[in-house]
């Protein structure tokens, strides 16, 4: 099975993946976390992707690519695979259906968790207060930035989701039980349409 969990930073892909984990055996990729181990790991790429997250941009898409390509190789995939945070514009959709072609695997549902900006910005905060802003993207200020950029290049690929038949969308301001139960939901109702 793959999945690919979509929503605006902040939405609670990352829980709802670990929940994926830890009930169905899933392997979880998250490009942010790849590139936050890669600034952890202080080379210069690391540098590099650090300097473009902390200004909220979006990292390259080959090097992007590269990375998830590499990954969805790793035997724990073959169980089923969560795609947190990737893809994030049109072209990485596109060029996601390729590689996926030759690897000979599909998207199996496009889970959106929908969250109001003003909600996020409330969680944000919260998270702020709670880590001490231990995540180096954890502020306001470059939060308003990624939203700005989620609405201008990311929001667009729930039509493109929608017109393959693959987007479910969950009320991601429920709480985190509810919002688990909603993905549930969605995984038994594919389960069941792929035979």
């Amino acid at each position: 099975m793959m999945l690919i969990l979509f929503g605006p930073p902040g939405a609670g892909k990352g829980t709802q993946a670990a929940r994926l984990v830890a009930r169905h055996g899933f392997a979880h990729i998250s490009t942010g976390d790849m590139l936050r181990a890669a600034v952890a790991a202080g080379s210069e790429l690391g540098r590099q992707v650090k300097a473009i997250m902390d200004r909220g941009e979006l990292v390259p898409d080959e090097l992007i690519l590269a990375l998830v390509r590499e990954r969805l190789q790793q035997p724990d995939c073959a169980r089923g695979v969560i795609l947190d945070g990737f893809p994030r514009t049109l072209a990485q959709a596109e060029a996601l259906d390729r590689l996926l072609a030759e690897l000979g695997r599909r998207i199996d549902a496009v889970i959106a968790l929908e969250v109001p900006d003003e909600v996020l910005l409330s969680r944000i905060e919260t998270r702020i207060r709670e880590t001490g802003g231990a995540r180096s993207d954890d502020n306001v200020d470059t939060l308003k930035r990624r939203l700005e950029v989620y609405h201008q290049q990311t929001r667009p690929l729930l039509d493109y989701y929608r017109r393959q038949g693959l987007l479910y969308e969950v009320d991601g301001t429920r709480t985190i039980e509810e919002v688990a139960r909603a993905i549930e939901d969605v995984l038994a109702r594919i389960g069941r349409a792929g035979g």
